[in-house]
């Protein structure tokens, strides 16, 4: 029988594929975590320098586990026993990494691709210094409309995320976006970053999974 939601998805995660690659934007489907996991470790060439954004799905998936078994030099800031320091180290070092893995937000029906960060590390290297940006995005969060988007950035992806980094939020305590009393440095929405397309051919590619993945 046919599962209704990897249907929905995957005709979804089509429809987005299209979008994007008329924006220079590589991407590709992949029903399981499993296949999506075993697709971007064979896109990484032995030997460069990995880096990782803030990513529940990264973690969650196994992603991070698979990585940790390449020939490659981790940036791995989720490593047990990693000081804050060595965090933040990381973050500046994944600015110039060779590879650069993360999720995102969201992801428009037209192709837009939607962040928003607290200290922006992340987005800068969506933005500008990897070689090449890998971004695994279960299909949970694609969206219609921009407007869309940062809504569940605001009031799905905010809420979550504070608790997780136990940070007091109005959102954590909410459970929706107050934006009018949320303020640094406890504020972690400070920079959003909307990639509509891609300069150069083959450096940002995003690999969509038929789950719901992070948040």
């Amino acid at each position: 029988m046919q599962d209704p939601k990897k249907t929905i998805y995957a005709r979804k995660a089509e429809t987005v594929i299209k979008a994007l690659a008329r924006q220079n934007i590589e991407a590709q489907y992949y029903d399981t975590k499993e296949q999506a996991i075993a697709a971007i470790c064979k896109m990484i060439p032995a030997g460069k320098t990995v880096g990782l954004g803030g990513s529940t799905t990264v973690v969650e998936s196994g992603l991070a586990d698979a990585l940790r078994e390449l020939d490659i030099n981790l940036l791995d800031r989720y490593k047990a026993g990693v000081t804050s320091q060595q965090q933040f180290d990381m973050r500046i070092q994944g600015l110039t990494s060779h590879v650069f893995i993360a999720s995102s937000n969201a992801i428009t029906m037209d192709g837009k691709i939607v962040n928003e960060d607290g200290l922006g590390n992340r987005v800068a290297s969506m933005i500008f210094g990897p070689e090449k940006v890998i971004l695994m995005v279960g299909c949970n969060k694609i969206v219609p409309t921009m407007d869309d988007a940062i809504s569940r950035i605001k009031n799905v992806c905010a809420p979550f995320n504070s608790i997780r980094f136990n940070v007091d939020t109005p959102c954590s305590r909410l459970g929706f976006c107050d934006a009018d009393n949320c303020t640094p440095p406890k504020r972690i929405c400070s920079q959003i970053a909307i990639i509509e397309s891609n300069a150069i051919a083959g450096r940002m590619n995003i690999i969509f999974v038929g789950e719901d993945l992070g948040y």
